[in-house]
């Protein structure tokens, strides 16, 4: 792999994770809520290994070729920041920052049931892997001596190390600053869950806009 390109896919990838976004949203969201955010960042980033996955098997390509289902995957990744964005914002009126612990089995059960929405969250937005057919490819090496599909695959698991390591302290500093101003932690919380609201209004514009202006021109 040519190291100037890796160490500009580096510069790339870390300007991007430290973009707010939905990620963001819902890593200050754990942060808050629950009392280890790992299993919300361990989601993230298995989103992000799927994405990868995809990448490398050269699905990714494929998906992004049809249309058809690239907007069906948009319009299932807008009802989902939809469904997380008006539970978050339902919930913060009654969100606990205390800290305490559960009962081990529901803590297990709550614990998985939050690494599979932030798998969701970042899984089946298709601006993810959009991000992977359209950025990753640049930074790939035709002449090096590492096949393309294992150079796409290192890269995209450089990204999952950096968002892992961001998402984190996105998470600790929001719980480092907030956790002792009740108020003002159900604010962000409230604020995270307008993001993902907005969010997929968003994505569901997108798709909706067009067809509804392809109808009435008919």
């Amino acid at each position: 792999m040519n190291p100037q390109l890796f160490l500009a896919f580096v510069g790339v990838a870390v300007a991007l994770a430290c973009t707010p976004g939905v990620d963001w949203a819902y890593s200050i969201a754990a942060g808050l809520r629950d009392r280890s955010f790992v299993p919300a960042v361990a989601g993230l980033c298995g989103g992000y290994v799927v994405h990868t996955a995809l990448l490398a098997a050269g699905l990714a390509a494929v998906i992004t070729g049809l249309p058809g289902l690239l907007g069906w995957l948009t319009v299932a990744g807008a009802a989902y920041l939809l469904w997380l964005g008006v539970s978050t914002v339902r919930s913060w009126r009654g969100a606990s920052f205390s800290g305490q612990s559960a009962a081990e089995p529901q803590l297990a059960a709550r614990q998985f049931r939050v690494f599979l929405q932030g798998m969701g969250t970042s899984g089946i937005n298709p601006k993810g892997l959009l991000f992977f057919v359209a950025l990753v490819p640049q930074f790939v090496s035709p002449d090096a001596a590492l096949p393309v599909p294992l150079q796409s695959g290192l890269l995209g698991l450089t990204f999952v190390l950096l968002v892992a390591v961001v998402y984190s302290c996105v998470a600790l500093l929001s719980r480092k600053l907030l956790h002792s101003r009740p108020g003002a932690a159900r604010r962000v919380t409230l604020a995270s869950g307008i993001i993902m609201v907005a969010l997929g209004l968003v994505l569901l514009a997108e798709q909706l806009v067009p067809l509804a202006a392809g109808i009435a021109w008919q």
